[in-house]
């Protein structure tokens, strides 16, 4: 072997040492090494301790299981009996399923929570004073770049995964298994899997290796634990999503799908994104026909992605689609079988820390809870006050698309949707392009050359303040919410600066 001191200076790549041999061959088979790799463990308890978190640390969970998600409560159930306190839970998203965290929250187990967005009873009792420090809210690109950047770092990332091989090649769904369940595209994990100190895949499927495509690859899992139950079917999937069929919904949808294509925004190769509420729906129903009557396609569709645009892909009328998460089973099955519809992560998909797939959209269709004459909107608290939304990609996509149109309409029942000031403002006004409702259309008037595009095409445009009196004259003008001055949420815009706080509700 060479001498270092008895050859010429070889300058700083000495430093790299004397070559001593290899590391000791395998010899045994594919088949036996891939039967029982050291990354499998018994329990989630054991993984737990193989990860040496402790009290005080960061945890993370992915959505993409929504509202039949039983990754969550099972670990942290493990995480109580195992004794931890003082934990942050960042989960990219949390809903009704996720009720038990509310005792664990009691106990200690729980302090602090970082999250898209909160509903059911645990987002109830948190609007009630239940937590001492406040939710952390994050837009699904402002939760990545957070990750990414280390402003939010992550202990331990615990990822339920459909189908896992033994060295952890994760995914939403599985090539060797037709019955396994579906989450489809796993985009908001990815940072977690990237960034984390530690990384736990929860699977009920250990398949074959390699499991390829992944969406999480075998180098950044740690551990891997198989257990029986990772969610409810019918919660992560329920068939094909729905049409409306609410006069309202469909109005507001022509009429979103007509100021689309009047502002200029409707060629051959255009980019889009539809949200998965009725009218959102509805409105890629109107594209749809419209793209065949003039013969042009679109270019690529990106976001949440639904059966419809999946069906629209293999038309041939959406040549590419960018899945950062399936709505649905169609769509999921839409992920494991065309080639060109792919999985993005949430980085990929919508982080300001560099040009992000947002910032090529040319619209977005975006729902409101509530809009008011500054065009500002909230998304993540109702008329009452209490949490009951989620930001996910609202703020991101409506900074990013070129034209961002926000559907609503006018009134709910007795409660008007555009008022003086939203509750809680998530997506700022200065990004809203166009609100269409049931009873009209306004225009930002920071984009006046819109406006005229639209009466030019035989669209009525009202001002913002047209729309807000017409919506007082049908159910009157409603009450202040009454708050009291614990704050109970911190809503961070997509570049993580402090937007609006949630106070707790006075009852």
């Amino acid at each position: 072997m060479v001498e270092l001191n008895k050859i010429p200076h070889i300058g700083e790549i000495a430093n790299r040492g004397v070559y001593a041999g290899p590391k000791a061959k395998k010899t045994e088979n594919f088949a036996t090494r891939t039967d029982s790799p050291d990354k499998i463990l018994a329990t989630i308890e054991d993984a737990v301790k193989a990860t040496g978190l402790k009290d005080g640390m960061t945890i993370s969970f992915h959505h993409h299981f929504r509202g039949g998600d039983h990754i969550v409560n099972q670990v942290v159930d493990v995480l109580a009996k195992m004794g931890f306190k003082n934990l942050t839970l960042a989960a990219s998203s949390l809903s009704g399923v996720h009720a038990p965290l509310i005792d664990h929250i009691k106990n200690g187990v729980i302090s602090h929570i970082e999250t898209s967005g909160l509903r059911g009873e645990l987002a109830e009792q948190i609007s009630r004073g239940l937590m001492e420090f406040p939710i952390v809210f994050r837009s699904h690109g402002g939760r990545a770049a957070a990750i990414d950047s280390g402003e939010l770092h992550i202990d331990v990332a615990f990822l339920g995964a459909p189908s896992c091989d033994p060295y952890g090649n994760a995914n939403g769904y599985s090539r060797d298994d037709d019955d396994s369940i579906l989450c489809g595209s796993m985009g908001y994990a990815v940072p977690d899997a990237t960034h984390a100190d530690k990384v736990v895949v929860l699977t009920n499927n250990l398949v074959k290796y390699p499991n390829m495509p992944c969406a999480i690859p075998e180098h950044q899992v740690d551990y891997i634990v198989v257990i029986d139950d990772i969610g409810d079917p019918k919660g992560i999937m329920s068939g094909a999503t729905r049409y409306t069929k609410n006069p309202k919904e469909l109005l507001i949808a022509q009429t979103a799908a007509e100021v689309i294509d009047a502002a200029g925004y409707f060629y051959d190769g255009f980019s889009m994104q539809m949200g998965s509420g009725g009218a959102s729906l509805a409105a890629a129903r109107y594209l749809r026909q419209m793209m065949i009557d003039k013969g042009i396609k679109c270019r690529f569709a990106l976001g949440g992605i639904t059966g419809q645009i999946a069906s629209m892909h293999e038309e041939g009328l959406v040549e590419r689609i960018l899945d950062v998460q399936s709505f649905d089973l169609d769509a999921a099955q839409s992920l494991k079988k065309n080639f060109d519809h792919h999985q993005i992560s949430a980085t990929y998909y919508a982080s300001f820390l560099q040009d992000a797939a947002v910032d090529q959209l040319d619209f977005v269709i975006l729902s409101a809870l509530e809009i008011d004459t500054d065009f500002n909107v909230n998304v993540l608290t109702g008329s009452d006050g209490v949490i009951r939304g989620a930001i996910g990609g609202h703020p991101d996509t409506a900074a990013g698309a070129s034209l961002a149109v926000v559907v609503a309409p006018l009134t709910r029942g007795r409660i008007p949707s555009i008022i003086d000031k939203v509750n809680t403002v998530v997506t700022p006004g200065a990004t809203v392009d166009v609100v269409v409702t049931d009873q009209g259309v306004a225009v930002n008037p920071n984009r006046p050359e819109v406006a005229e595009k639209l009466k030019a095409a035989g669209i009525k445009v009202f001002t913002i303040e047209q729309l807000k009196a017409k919506a007082e004259a049908i159910v009157g003008k409603p009450e202040p919410i009454r708050y009291k001055d614990n704050i109970v949420g911190v809503v961070m815009y997509r570049d993580n600066t402090v937007i609006d706080v949630i106070r707790q509700i006075e009852e």
